[in-house]
């Protein structure tokens, strides 16, 4: 059933595209796209039960998919990290070139204060399949720090993208945040060798409470 499903949101999206340029991510879009696509009104309302922006979620879904299949066949994996990530968000938007109108539209649906735990679910799960594709199976704390760093980057790249800006200013503008990315990531391991150096406070109170008695 759930293969089932499958099929007929990717028939459903791919008659949706062409308008949503001129629809927006809307019911009138979504009942469009039913009836081009031939699926049942009732298959597609289980497909699709809270709307356009399930509609829209899947859209994102599917654009990661592509994002991690493409990563895996780009090229070897880079021994530098940064390079990896700037690597993935190039091939991210590329992914997402044929049909920035498109784009635009849901970044402004998704920008309205109630659709925002919607846009957070879909931007996690991109910068999420970023991470992983790019080799990093991080458990700890650095799990969550790496992925809202990630975030802010994927958000103003394709915000940045979407200024029309060139080819040749878009990988600069990835560079130049990618940097960002490092030198946090600098600062963060040198805390973490500080801390690990510095004495205890439980144990230096402990010696305080100790001498006093």
């Amino acid at each position: 059933m759930k293969d089932h499903f499958e099929a007929q949101r990717k028939r459903i999206l791919q008659a949706a595209l062409p308008h949503v340029p001129f629809d927006g991510w809307s019911d009138r879009l979504l009942a469009q796209a039913v009836a081009e696509s031939g699926v049942d009104a009732n298959v597609a309302a289980l497909a699709f039960p809270d709307g356009p922006m399930d509609l829209l979620e899947f859209y994102w879904a599917e654009k990661d998919a592509a994002l991690n299949d493409a990563i895996a066949v780009s090229a070897p994996l880079d021994p530098h990290l940064s390079r990896r990530i700037a690597n993935a968000l190039r091939i991210y938007i590329e992914l997402l070139r044929p049909e920035r109108e498109a784009v635009r539209r849901a970044l402004a649906l998704q920008a309205l204060p109630h659709n925002l735990p919607h846009a957070l679910t879909c931007l996690y799960r991109t910068v999420d399949t970023i991470w992983r594709a790019v080799g990093d199976n991080s458990t700890d704390f650095n799990f969550y720090t790496k992925r809202a760093t990630l975030a802010a980057v994927v958000a103003s790249t394709v915000t940045h993208w979407l200024g029309e800006a060139g080819d040749e200013d878009i990988d600069a503008f990835i560079d130049r945040r990618i940097g960002d990315i490092m030198r946090f990531e600098q600062v963060k391991a040198r805390l973490r060798t500080a801390a690990g150096v510095l004495p205890s406070p439980a144990r230096i109170i402990g010696r305080l409470f100790g001498h006093a008695g």
